[in-house]
């Protein structure tokens, strides 16, 4: 039997925190927010939760057994872990994906975390003084090098490369440090210090009213309603060449709020045969097969789970310490920071400042682009709140870059029987020279969304689905509950045990077929034509070179871990000690 490491957690509260920092991050203050509006706010938050109990919590416990399981059996990393549990060779080549996902996407998150920490700085320098969009656009674009490959490769406050080195220097002074007196340490302080930030920023945010009284339908009543409303208003123009004769509704304004709609009945009531107002109900909303991708993939992505992580941070617990409580504490801390928080924080106060045109805009666009003019807008404190929200967002950045580290790090150690020093030195390489690729190839962030798509998305789906499969067919969802629920202070409801076996990874199947064939294969999925992705287009129609290179980055990721795992006897030992 393997040798178990000395590692562990020093407390319950220690683990919940990690496990919480991990899936605490961007995610949570600007990816899910501007997911949430595009797909219809209150139609995207029901759909959302059904992913969460479907296959968010089952699988975050899934994850959090396994992981105690096997390290039990002694293993600390994925491929070692899935070799205990599924007592077959293949078992240890399916772990792959758990050293591959989490390394590769340290690649890049680290880019954005180095963002983050820049602009934190340059806000409490007091520079960061935008008039307009095209401002903060500008700022951003020269920061991140988005006009040419290298541009973001010297030094200076307004550019990348310096926080790209002391965010690397961070992370792996903690990992160095361990699990409990590194991770652990971080996320007791990191934890409490970014969600108490975070309420002084949601305390402003709630009390901004209407912040100019010449735009009175620019008010924080109206952005949560731009975020959460069931039933989305749209005023539609006449559009003589499409069918019905009228735009889609969605290609419309949308009103919120009294003034909004008052206003645009006026303009029906003046013009009826080329305006007219839609309402979109959330019944509606939810039939869009792409709202039910969203909210499976934020979950995901919110959660941490498919990423190899849990099932790590898991493998340091004892045999008999609680999995069901500590999985649930976990992901309900990471919804507080995600619905409680983020919810209330980004897009409301976007909207309250520069209306809802002015608020759209994807993950980088409203972080970087449109987040800063808000802040700029509000006066001499816009420099204090700008710098502290981009402190939250990099404390939450660096509790999940952390957790994407250490499985590299255990499988190293249990593979290669390396010291931490040793296994830190070979990771720093790989991933120094992933974030450094993707650093170099800045040029609209080509590197970093290939990387992100392929690992980030498409291989969580993966081993998210290899996980449940594994747990409820092959380790069988009676006997995986009730160890499972050894040493529980709550125990796993039973019906879970249906949701484990048959809804879970029939709902994970089916999403992963409708995403795989919208998001590579361009394909509508009700009807019309389709063309490849803008991901398939870069690899095969119109080559791009940073986009081949992001894959072969994985490839050779993959690779290297595979080849590891050839030369390595300890998994073999232990299958044959147990069958």
């Amino acid at each position: 039997m393997a040798t178990p490491l000395a590692d562990s957690w020093n407390s319950r509260l220690g683990v919940i925190l990690a496990v919480a920092g991990s899936a605490v991050g961007l995610g949570n203050f600007l990816r899910f927010p501007g997911q949430a509006a595009q797909y219809g706010g209150g139609a995207f938050m029901l759909a959302y939760f059904i992913a969460f109990l479907i296959i968010g919590l089952p699988i975050c416990w899934a994850e959090w057994f396994i992981g105690r399981h096997g390290g039990s059996k002694g293993f600390h990393s994925s491929p070692g872990i899935l070799n205990a549990i599924v007592r077959h060779p293949a078992g240890k080549y399916l772990g792959i994906l758990g050293i591959v996902i989490p390394t590769c996407i340290y690649m890049y998150y680290v880019n954005i975390e180095a963002w983050t920490l820049g602009y934190a700085v340059n806000f409490f320098r007091g520079v960061m003084d935008f008039a307009t969009v095209e401002d903060s656009t500008t700022f951003w674009a020269t920061f991140a090098g988005l006009g040419n490959d290298g541009d973001a490769l010297s030094f200076g406050f307004d550019k990348a490369l310096p926080y790209l080195l002391i965010v690397f220097c961070i992370n792996f002074f903690f990992i160095y440090r361990g699990v409990s007196k590194g991770i652990e340490t971080f996320c007791k302080i990191a934890i409490p210090l970014l969600l108490i930030i975070a309420l002084v920023i949601l305390v402003r945010v709630l009390t901004l009213g209407v912040p100019d009284p010449e735009h009175p339908e620019r008010s924080l009543i109206n952005g949560l309603g731009y975020m959460w409303n069931p039933d989305k208003v749209y005023l539609v123009e006449a559009d003589p060449a499409a069918d019905s004769g009228w735009q889609p509704a969605k290609s419309g304004k949308e009103l919120v709020g009294d003034i909004m709609i008052t206003e645009a009945e006026a303009q029906v009531a003046a013009d009826p045969d080329n305006f007219r107002i839609e309402i979109l109900s959330i019944w509606t909303q939810l039939a869009n097969p792409n709202l039910w991708l969203a909210a499976a993939g934020q979950i995901f992505f919110s959660l941490s789970i498919g990423f190899g992580i849990i099932i790590n941070y898991a493998s340091y617990l004892r045999e008999k310490d609680d999995v069901v409580l500590s999985g649930f504490a976990a992901t309900s801390a990471n919804e507080f920071c995600e619905v409680g928080l983020g919810g209330l924080i980004t897009l409301p106060s976007a909207v309250a400042f520069l209306g809802v045109a002015g608020a759209v805009g994807g993950t980088f666009g409203l972080g970087f682009q449109v987040l800063p003019l808000v802040f700029a807008s509000m006066g001499d404190a816009g420099n204090m709140f700008g710098g502290l929200f981009f402190l939250l967002l990099f404390l939450a950045a660096v509790t999940s870059s952390l957790s994407m580290v250490q499985p590299g790090i255990a499988f190293l150690e249990e593979a290669l029987d390396l010291n931490r020093k040793q296994s830190i030195g070979i990771l720093g390489i790989i991933t120094g020279f992933g974030a450094g690729f993707v650093l170099y190839f800045s040029k609209d962030v080509k590197a970093l969304d290939h990387l992100d798509f392929w690992v980030g998305t498409f291989s969580l789906f993966v081993l998210a689905t290899i996980e449940i499969i594994i747990f409820a067919w092959i380790y069988g969802v009676d006997r995986g509950v009730e160890e499972a629920n050894r040493g529980a202070i709550i125990k796993i409801p039973n019906f879970f045990k249906v949701v484990m076996k048959y809804i879970c990874p029939t709902f994970l199947l089916v999403i992963f077929v409708m995403w795989v064939s919208a998001n590579i294969f361009g394909l509508e999925l009700f009807g019309g034509d389709g063309e490849p992705t803008a991901y398939i287009k870069d690899l095969f129609y119109e080559p791009v070179k940073s986009a081949w290179m992001a894959v072969s980055v994985i490839l050779l990721t993959g690779m290297f871990t595979f080849f590891i795992l050839l030369g390595s006897e300890k998994y073999i030992k232990h299958l044959k000690e147990n069958t």
